[in-house]
């Protein structure tokens, strides 16, 4: 039987870095760190943060070096054969809104992988149930001020907890976010809120429970459930209907007008779909406390709109000035976008800004019904290849069509379904753009087309008129 490597397989030195004066390699262990055994990426960031340290080394060819290493602070330039530096942790729990046990099958693997590791929380933004840790891994957390931490918490109350999480220990933990806010540990919390389940007067307590955590607790957010059609034999659950959603909202917005005045915060969050599906006009940009929760859907129109809305003010200075700029903004063109029926309307009011102040833009915009997931699923980033393919068909899609890169895999031309942007490229017969999440990579995608399909994030820096 092979027994496990002790240390963390070093795949790649930068060159130039400390590592490669080192004459370190591809293939070398790093084993321990003054004396310590290195259990993952926070571990190994944590114990070279410092001006000087004892790293031990097993060299590919067997030998074990001692390098005693000064470095003030700077970056060894080493990468390592697994991100974390350890296994993933996979989730425990089998909740009754998981999305994951909503996909139908025969997607690819890692679709299917439910995660649940406090280190994607800090590296990534990912939210995560606590259901997984210990107080050891508390306990680190705070040793090495570790923040934020994103903490799914759904509910407040213990037994409600357990049950929405099918995990026994899920009410328990709960103490864990305690220990935390005695720390003074910065924390972001999230409500998937189920119709019927925790909203209501749960709702109501868990809003009451957290704000106790204000100021570390910085903000929480309450999202609707996605419900698929891939649902048989699961939790029974309902959509949320326009009335619900104002009252969801209307709730949010009542603790909001207690809690601002008190804390300067207004902490409780609805996500954009609520006030999509309730008809509500957005929040102003200032009530979201500098959008905490992008990642979760709150804000993230608003703050849209506002760079679209800077980003068509700094075009229009270029009709104003001689640049190489200017001619682009000239040009005539007929662009298509396809988006998902949630952000349908609104895309619609931006493009018709754009319409407006560049009338040499013919922009079409088509929502796409998602067929593969269900009707009730209307977000942008859960449309597939395949239904952008037959939706698509035989409609004007101009010289260019657009699409959100949180469509695709990230860094990569893949879909959802794993069609890629060169087999749609080929079925509809147009060349598709991948554009960036912000206005100003939008208004940049349909003013100033680039050669290479890659939509990249160009300033819009006015020139001195001086």
């Amino acid at each position: 039987m092979r027994t496990k490597e002790r240390g963390h397989k070093i795949t790649a030195i930068e060159p130039g870095s400390i590592a490669e004066e080192l004459e370190l390699e591809p293939g070398d262990l790093v084993v321990t760190i003054n004396g310590h055994e290195i259990e993952d990426i926070f571990d190994y960031e944590y114990y070279v943060d410092s001006p000087s340290m004892l790293m031990v080394v097993n060299k590919a060819n067997g030998e074990e070096w001692e390098l005693d290493i000064e470095h003030d602070y700077e970056d060894l330039g080493i990468t390592f054969e697994n991100g974390l530096m350890s296994e993933y942790r996979s989730c425990s729990n089998q909740c009754i809104f998981c999305f994951i046990d909503q996909m139908p099958p025969g997607m690819r693997e890692t679709l299917y992988f439910k995660d649940d590791d406090s280190r994607l929380s800090f590296l990534q933004g990912n939210y995560i149930t606590l259901t997984n840790m210990k107080k050891k891994d508390i306990d680190r957390i705070i040793r090495f001020h570790l923040s934020p931490i994103n903490i799914s918490v759904h509910t407040t109350n213990p037994d409600l907890r357990c049950s929405m999480l099918h995990n026994r220990f899920a009410g328990q933990v709960l103490a864990m976010i305690d220990r935390l806010w005695e720390a003074k540990t910065p924390m972001n919390g999230q409500i998937v809120l189920c119709k019927g389940i925790n909203d209501g007067e749960e709702l109501e307590r868990t809003i009451r429970d957290l704000t106790k955590y204000i100021p570390y607790m910085e903000s929480v957010s309450v999202v609707p459930v996605g419900l698929t059609k891939f649902r048989e034999g699961l939790f029974p659950l309902e959509p949320f209907t326009g009335e619900d959603a104002r009252k969801v909202i209307s709730q949010i917005e009542q603790w909001q007008k207690r809690l601002y005045p008190e804390f300067g915060t207004h902490f409780i969050h609805a996500s954009d779909e609520f006030y999509l599906l309730a008809g509500l006009p957005l929040p102003e940009a200032d009530r979201y406390d500098g959008y905490l929760q992008l990642e979760n859907g709150v804000g993230m129109l608003r703050l849209f709109q506002e760079e679209i809305l800077d980003a068509l003010n700094k075009a229009e200075s270029y009709q104003t000035h001689e640049t190489d700029r200017d001619d682009k903004c000239e040009i005539e063109e007929e662009i298509s976008i396809a988006t998902g029926f949630s952000a349908y309307e609104s895309l619609k009011t931006y493009i018709g800004w754009v319409s407006e102040r560049f009338p040499n833009r013919k922009i079409h915009l088509y929502p796409i019904k998602n067929e593969f997931f269900g009707h009730q699923i209307t977000v942008t980033g859960l449309l597939t290849g395949q239904d952008l393919m037959k939706q698509l068909k035989g409609k004007t899609l101009g010289t260019r069509l657009l699409l959100s890169a949180n469509m695709f895999r990230s860094g990569e031309d893949v879909l959802l379904d794993d069609i890629t942007k060169a087999d749609l490229e080929n079925a509809l017969q147009v060349p598709v753009n991948i554009v960036k999440s912000s206005g100003y990579d939008f208004i940049n995608a349909l003013l100033f087309p680039v050669t290479d399909n890659d939509s990249k994030h160009q300033e819009y820096e006015v020139p001195d008129e001086g």
